[in-house]
């Protein structure tokens, strides 16, 4: 099932977000965006103090520190005081209904080093800049290939995130990985779940079918090549299965590259072409013959922040913004606001595709985006080619009538429908 298949229910899959709290009210954290590319008002009073780093409370009313200021957020990053192993007991959990979930062991994302470094250095030559590049050919012919049907439609207009936005990401994580694309509406569904499910056991049911579903595919791929499935394709997952001894390792992070490896960028791709039908000025920047398409889409990874959220549990005091971080606390990372922080940028509020500046849209330190590179490539050739081919693009609803996703789990629409 695609993302547009379960539009109305991605969009109530959590409750409500809390209102703008008055002054002498805590903020709570996540809150829902009300324009899918600024950051949500209820964080204004946050932004208003200039305090870079402060409390808010969670859905619980526990109180964590929110870090909004870019240099903070980049030491607290680099910082190993912090803690992202989510195995701990007081590790943070910001909705209730990712209990059963965010507690269990997440590896490379939820382990710290030594045991991280030992993951990571087993994937980084698949993720390189050589490799990426690559790759670039491959991802165009995709994306040629996802336009070309678009335009034999026989009226021009669509859902762009189930016609293009999704597959992109889908197809070329698929072949990466070596997993079957004709599974793609199974895992792309369980993957939705997962992420925006409406309650504890729909959450927990969805990282038990995927866990059963890589498992499997694991072990078909594990098998005697006498007893091998050759129909299986050829892909990362086979050269991991000789780096890591351990299955339900290996399973978790097939797992972990699966989701993030379509769900992230498939946001940018269909929140992008909206951020920028909304801005004409700055789409005939993306679009003029010497556009900087790379820094056009550096600019949209800051703007749009899609990833609003990082948690770590600090293990000993740390003095930070002003503050003292106490050991066993919870910290979050707001990336809208961090990305948006008026000592590190000019105009943080304004799109510029010109600016290119560096943001932590993709986090810093240890723990930053392992498949950057990757991603960078497919939203820089999915846009440019996207308005190259259909010059004529336009939101086929209101702007104000087409609904973001809720602040609670990775930002974007659960549909775009376009004409031209």
């Amino acid at each position: 099932m695609t993302e547009t298949a379960s539009a109305p229910e991605a969009f109530t899959a959590s409750e409500p977000a809390s209102p703008s709290a008055p002054d002498s009210a805590p903020v709570v954290f996540p809150q829902n965006r009300t324009c899918p590319y600024d950051p949500a008002p209820g964080y204004d009073p946050v932004r208003a103090t200039g305090q870079p780093v402060q409390r808010v409370e969670i859905y619980d009313g526990t109180e964590v520190w929110m870090v909004s200021g870019l240099a903070e957020a980049r030491a607290l990053l680099a910082d190993q005081r912090l803690s992202n192993a989510r195995e701990r007991p007081d590790f943070p959990v910001f909705q209730q209904r990712l209990e059963g979930v965010e507690r269990r062991r997440v590896e490379l994302l939820g382990v710290d080093d030594p045991e991280h470094n030992v993951q990571r250095r087993k994937l980084i030559p698949s993720f390189t800049l050589k490799r990426t590049a690559s790759l670039r050919p491959a991802i165009q012919e995709i994306v040629d290939r996802l336009l070309d049907a678009m335009e034999e439609l026989p009226e021009p207009a669509t859902d762009l995130v189930g016609a293009f936005a999704l597959p992109v990401p889908s197809m070329v994580i698929c072949a990466l990985l070596g997993v079957p694309y004709e599974d793609h509406e199974f895992f792309e569904e369980q993957s939705r779940l997962l992420l925006r499910g409406r309650g504890r056991e729909e959450v927990e049911a969805a990282r038990d079918a995927l866990d059963a579903y890589l498992g499997d595919l694991v072990d078909r791929k594990r098998a005697p090549v006498t007893e091998a499935d050759s129909s299986l394709p050829v892909g990362l997952l086979d050269d991991m299965i000789g780096a890591f001894d351990d299955r339900a390792e290996l399973v978790n992070i097939a797992g972990i590259l699966l989701i993030a490896g379509h769900e992230t960028t498939a946001n940018m791709i269909a929140l992008g072409t909206y951020t920028l039908l909304e801005h004409p000025e700055q789409l005939a920047g993306f679009t003029a013959d010497d556009a900087d398409v790379p820094a056009a889409c550096e600019e949209l990874l800051r703007f749009l922040s899609i990833a609003d959220g990082m948690t770590r549990l600090a293990t000993e005091d740390i003095k930070v913004g002003g503050v003292t971080i106490r050991a066993g606390e919870a910290v979050v990372l707001a990336t809208s606001l961090i990305n948006r922080d008026p000592a590190a940028f000019e105009e943080p509020n304004k799109l510029d595709v010109a600016r290119g500046e560096r943001h932590l849209a993709f986090g810093f330190g240890i723990h930053q985006c392992l498949g950057q590179n990757l991603a960078r490539a497919e939203m820089e050739i999915a846009l440019s080619t996207l308005f190259r081919r259909l010059p004529g693009l336009r939101l086929g609803a209101p702007a104000d009538q087409i609904p973001c996703k809720p602040g609670d789990t990775i930002q974007g629409l659960p549909e775009l429908p376009v004409v031209w």
